[in-house]
């Protein structure tokens, strides 16, 4: 059977299972390379080249567990850090996305057996702060950074500083209340009957024109009105006695007229 056509729909499969994620199985993490299926996996392991770096391996396998895990803690934290800044999140979430791209660091190759181990050490090591939850755990990131460091600094400083200038007010303000309350004694404030000096005293009410009033305003100036009953009586008898004046005045003047004309 002949090879297939590079425009094939099988060699256009075959591109497309190749450019996305495989098996983990069928990965050689000492080679990176990642076969499409168990038989091209066996042949893989016998070649020479797999044999080659087997033996090199094999020669100190202590620094290869080393870098790998110093790879994959590096790329896994530089992934939370860019993706997820300082927000508390699953770890499990940045796990699928972490091993969403092909070329990345297998766990298996590494120190930690499972993700768990790995989020603990992180805990241990304080590069992130992680808690158990009945869903799981979740870590959160510690930016080290020294420029962010500087920042938050920064910040704690001035909202230091905006709380000792309220708290330097608020004693001025306290100091002056306290300057002007020396010497002099609070004055309790004191309830008292509203009593009436004359019992047969009148109160009048002047409704002038254009004037209005209500039962809201009068009872907001009883208290006054009965201070001022006898003001307001005398007020308005000057009043009649004024209107009455001029009125007689009128009427001279219009008799003195009709004289004048019988006269003539």
């Amino acid at each position: 059977m002949g090879k297939s056509d590079f425009l094939s729909p099988k060699a256009i499969a075959n591109r497309i299972k190749s450019k996305g994620l495989q098996k983990l199985r069928w990965y050689c993490q000492m080679c990176q390379k990642q076969c499409r299926d168990e038989n091209g996996f066996k042949c893989h392991c016998m070649s020479e080249s797999h044999q080659r770096q087997l033996l090199l391996a094999s020669e100190n396998p202590q620094q290869f567990m080393d870098y790998f895990s110093e790879e994959f803690r590096n790329d896994f934290l530089e992934l939370l850090r860019r993706r997820f800044g300082t927000k508390r999140v699953h770890n499990n979430i940045v796990y699928n996305e972490y091993i969403s791209h092909r070329e990345h660091i297998h766990m298996n190759a590494t120190q930690w057996e499972t993700l768990t181990d790995f989020t603990k050490w992180l805990g241990r090591e304080g590069l992130c702060k992680v808690d158990e939850t009945p869903k799981g755990w979740y870590i959160q990131y510690i930016d080290r950074d020294p420029e962010t460091i500087r920042r938050q600094q920064e910040q704690e400083r001035k909202k230091k500083q905006d709380l000792d200038d309220e708290e330097k007010t608020a004693k001025l303000i306290e100091q002056q209340v306290r300057r002007g309350l020396e010497g002099k004694e609070l004055e309790m404030p004191v309830y008292t009957e509203l009593n009436r000096e004359n019992e047969e005293e009148k109160v009048t009410f002047n409704l002038n024109k254009g004037a209005s009033t209500s039962v809201a305003a009068s009872s907001k100036t009883s208290s006054v009105l009965g201070q001022n009953a006898l003001k307001m009586v005398e007020g308005a008898v000057k009043r009649k006695e004024v209107a009455h004046s001029s009125g007689l005045s009128k009427e001279k003047k219009k008799k003195s007229a009709l004289d004048e004309i019988m006269e003539v």
